[in-house]
């Protein structure tokens, strides 16, 4: 089966496809970074007319770099949501309509659950159950897998999200957008024990997270600072980082306790950071990660994604079907 893979959900607009024989071919990933950057953050709007832009030149280019034609597609999965809703209206239009033309199966695919399965591309491939700690600019979650298609949501995000608290702290420090990768460069000349920042809810018993507070501190540390030279912006974007990254860790730790589970997955574009990844090597347990290419949005983890939920006998109706909001635990459990 080969499955093309559509990935509108937010800022990047990615296309690839996965083959049952070849594995992922022609993973392609087009960012607008460039384009949101100059606002500090994504604009839904110039987001979903950039994806109408790019999407079909893309496909194309995929199906030439890999020297296919759209006629071998045996089916289409898109990201139906989380996320923005008029550029998920956007990957699900052209999905269902291709889709149509050709007269095979299209499937829509829940962002999150993609994020997840991600991690099964690598060349060790964890096998359930597992914990799973989905950190991204929109989700911060921590997920029970216990079979690949069934899942109990334990914490997440009471407020902002880690990445979107990276991105915020990063505009309050003057630095340029994505916040991620900005802090993370700054705070490598930076000292992270100078200023002690709050790690909201690690001490509660709850697996939910909360970076609100810890953004506002921030904003406190900064307002109340008399000489911002660079090397005090330095300073402040790795203290930052390490209550994040701490935070996470604690929570992880948490959660792999009262599931008693003894391997973690991590994905979603905060997995790229280096100092969280150093952090959770502190856990007693296996710690996995997709490909560092995959751990932001992309088309193959939502090929990949359609293609083992196609694989277990799943269909959908032929509609055009987006959620903003698309809580994980309710998706059915049709994978084994």
């Amino acid at each position: 089966m080969l499955v093309l893979g559509i990935e509108t959900s937010c800022d990047e607009t990615g296309v690839a496809l996965y083959s049952s024989e070849r594995g992922l071919v022609a993973p392609i990933v087009y960012s607008q970074t460039e384009l949101h950057a100059k606002y500090g953050g994504v604009v839904p709007e110039l987001a979903s007319r950039d994806h109408v832009r790019k999407l079909i030149p893309l496909i194309r280019q995929a199906l030439f770099e890999a020297s296919m034609t759209v006629k071998e597609i045996d089916a289409i999965a898109y990201t139906a949501g989380p996320g923005l809703i008029g550029s998920l209206m956007v990957g699900a239009t052209i999905g269902r309509t291709l889709a149509w033309s050709l007269q095979i199966p299209s499937i829509g695919v829940h962002h999150m659950e993609a994020h997840l399965l991600a991690s099964l591309l690598s060349s060790e491939r964890p096998k359930p159950p597992f914990v799973a700690l989905l950190v991204s600019g929109g989700h911060t979650q921590l997920v029970y897998v216990e079979q690949i298609g069934k899942y109990k949501l334990l914490g997440q995000s009471l407020d902002d999200a880690a990445g979107e608290a990276f991105d915020k702290t990063a505009k309050l420090l003057g630095l340029g957008y994505p916040g991620g990768p900005e802090i993370s460069r700054v705070a490598q000349q930076g000292n992270s024990s100078r200023f002690k920042l709050p790690q909201p809810l690690t001490d509660k018993p709850t697996l939910n997270f909360s970076f609100s507070g810890l953004k506002t501190a921030v904003r406190n540390l900064i307002a109340k600072t008399s000489s911002m030279t660079e090397q005090t912006k330095a300073d402040i974007a790795a203290s930052f980082e390490l209550a994040v990254t701490e935070t996470l860790h604690k929570k992880c730790k948490q959660a792999i306790e009262q599931t008693r589970a003894n391997t973690l997955i991590v994905s979603g574009g905060v997995a790229a950071n280096s100092t969280l990844r150093e952090t959770l090597q502190k856990l007693s347990c296996e710690v996995h990660y997709p490909p560092q290419e995959l751990c932001t949005d992309n088309g193959a983890m939502i090929a990949f994604a359609g293609h083992e939920r196609l694989q277990s006998g799943f269909i959908e109706p032929l509609k055009i079907s987006t959620s903003a909001r698309w809580e994980i635990e309710s998706l059915p459990s049709t994978l084994t």
